[in-house]
C-alpha cells in the first residue's frame, strides 16, 4: 500500500514552485536531487578465497554481474572448507585487506559459505570490526554493541570505522549464483508482498513477538505486515519478509519468497550454516529468499543479538542495500552471520508519472523526518527553498511537481 502526500506537498509548496515555472513540459520528466540513500557498487569490495575454487566461481560471477571493479575484487588465500577459520589465518588475510583495499570502500562480499566463524566471533562480524573478544560472549552474557545499529549512516567506514560484510552463501556454486541472479532481479522492483510475523509457542525463542505491535505501528500503510499466531508459515505466494522464533523451521519451502526477501529464525545456532543442530539460516536461501541471518555461538535469547524487524524492514523498505538494512537491525552482532546478496535493493530507484498537467516523482527513498523542497535554474544552483514537509512514515510516495524540464529541484533533509 503506498503513502500519497503528493496532496500535502502541493498544499505547502506548489504555489511557490509557480514561482520558479515557466511554460509546463509534456513529456519531459521533472530534473529532481533526492537525499542519498543505499550503498553502490563501487562502495562494496569482494573477498575471495582462491584456495576455493568455488569461492573463486562465485565471486568472479557477482563482480561481473554487478559491476564491481577490479580493484575492488580482494583475492586472499586460506584453507578451504572448514567451518572456523583459524586466527593466524585471519589475521594474515586481515593484513592482506590493509594492503589493497582502497579506502572508499564501504563493506565487504565474502564469496564463501565456509568458514561462518573466527575463533568466537562469526566471520561477517570479524571482517567488519577486526578480531576483538568485546563482541564474544562465553554463555549468556552482552557483548559489546556496534556503532552501526540503526545508524543513518551510507558511509559505515566512513563514519564508524567499520565495514559490514555479508556472506554470498549456498549449497554449492549454482544455489550461490541463483541467488546472486534474484538479488539482481530484486532492484528497484518495489515488490508488493507480505511481512509475515509469527508468534509461536516456542517461548524461549519466541522472544521478538514483544516487538510485533511496534514494527506494525510504525509500517502502518506503508507495508502490509501480517501478525500470525501459528509455529509454522505455509503454503503463501507473497512473502517479503518472515521472522519467527523456533528451533526447527517448519515448511519453509513451501512458500514463494519474492525477489529480494529477507527471512530469519530466532535460535542458538542457526548460524552454523552447514552443521547446525538446529535449522540453519542457510535453508531460508536455499527455498528462495535473499537474505538470512543466525548466530554462530550460542547467544542465549538477547534481543539485541538477533534482527530488530522494525528495523530492518523500515530501513529496506526505505530503500536501503540488503547488507545495510541487515546490519543496523543488530544492535550486538558480534555472534551472528549475515548472508545474503549485499547489494540486493528491492525499494531503491525513482519513477515518473503524470497526473493531469503535474509530474510526479514516485520512491521510497523518504525516510520520517522533515524535509525541504529547493529549486534553481541550473543544477548547481543557486538553490532557494520553495517549500517543506514532514514524513510521518515508510512507504511509496509521490511528490507532486510542476515539471518544468528548465527547473532543477532537490529535496534535502533538514536537522
Amino acid at each position: 500500500m503506498s503513502l500519497r502526500w503528493a496532496g500535502v506537498w502541493r498544499a505547502t509548496a506548489l504555489g511557490l514552485l509557480a514561482l520558479a515555472g515557466a511554460a509546463q513540459a509534456e513529456d519531459a520528466p521533472p530534473q529532481i536531487s533526492l537525499p542519498p540513500v543505499g550503498l553502490r557498487a563501487q562502495d562494496l569490495a569482494v573477498v575471495i578465497n582462491e584456495a576455493d575454487p568455488a569461492s573463486v566461481e562465485t565471486g568472479e560471477y557477482y563482480a561481473s554481474r554487478r559491476g564491481i571493479a577490479p580493484e575492488r575484487v580482494i583475492r586472499v588465500s586460506f584453507p578451504p572448507g572448514r567451518a572456523v577459520m583459524a586466527l593466524e589465518d585471519f589475521e594474515h588475510v586481515q593484513q592482506v585487506l590493509r594492503d589493497t583495499v582502497p579506502p572508499q570502500v564501504q563493506a565487504y562480499a565474502l564469496a564463501w559459505t565456509l568458514p561462518y566463524r573466527v575463533d568466537c566471533m562469526s566471520v561477517t562480524s570479524a571482517f567488519a570490526f577486526g578480531h576483538d573478544r568485546a563482541y564474544c560472549a562465553t554463555g549468556c552474557q552482552v557483548t559489546k554493541s556496534s556503532p552501526y545499529f540503526d545508524s543513518a549512516s551510507n558511509a559505515p567506514h566512513q563514519d564508524h570505522g567499520l565495514r559490514p560484510a555479508m556472506l554470498l552463501a549456498g549449497n554449492g556454486v549454482a544455489d550461490v549464483k541463483a541467488l546472486i541472479d534474484r538479488g539482481l532481479r530484486s532492484d528497484n522492483q518495489w515488490p508488493a508482498g507480505t511481512g509475515y510475523l509469527l508468534n509461536t509457542t516456542d517461548k524461549r525463542r519466541n522472544v521478538r513477538a514483544e516487538t510485533y505491535n511496534q514494527a506494525r505501528r510504525k509500517l502502518i500503510g506503508g507495508y502490509r505486515v501480517e501478525r500470525v499466531d501459528a509455529d509454522a508459515l505455509e503454503d503463501k505466494n507473497d512473502v517479503m519478509f518472515l521472522f519467527t522464533g523456533v528451533q526447527h523451521v517448519k515448511g519453509l519451502r513451501s512458500n514463494r519468497y519474492l525477489d529480494g526477501a529477507v527471512a530469519d529464525h530466532l535460535t542458538s545456532l542457526g548460524g552454523m550454516l552447514t552443521d547446525s543442530p538446529q535449522t540453519s539460516a542457510l535453508e531460508w536461501l536455499t527455498a528462495g529468499a535473499t537474505g538470512s541471518y543466525g548466530n554462530t555461538v550460542e547467544p542465549c535469547n538477547y534481543l539485541a543479538k538477533f534482527p530488530d524487524v522494525a528495523v530492518v524492514m523500515g530501513r529496506y523498505l526505505g530503500g536501503e542495500t540488503l547488507i545495510e538494512a541487515y546490519w543496523k537491525s543488530v544492535r550486538m552482532p558480534g555472534q551472528g552471520v549475515f548472508i545474503g546478496d549485499p547489494l540486493a535493493r528491492p525499494f531503491g530507484g525513482v519513477r515518473f508519472a503524470r497526473k493531469g498537467r503535474q509530474q510526479l516523482v514516485q520512491t521510497h527513498l523518504m525516510r520520517p523526518g522533515r524535509y525541504l523542497l529547493q529549486a534553481a535554474g541550473t543544477s548547481i544552483g543557486p538553490f532557494r527553498t520553495v517549500g517543506q514537509l514532514q514524513v510521518l512514515g515508510y512507504g511509496a510516495y509521490d511528490l507532486g511537481l510542476p515539471g518544468d524540464p528548465r527547473v532543477f529541484y532537490r529535496v534535502i533533509a533538514q536537522p
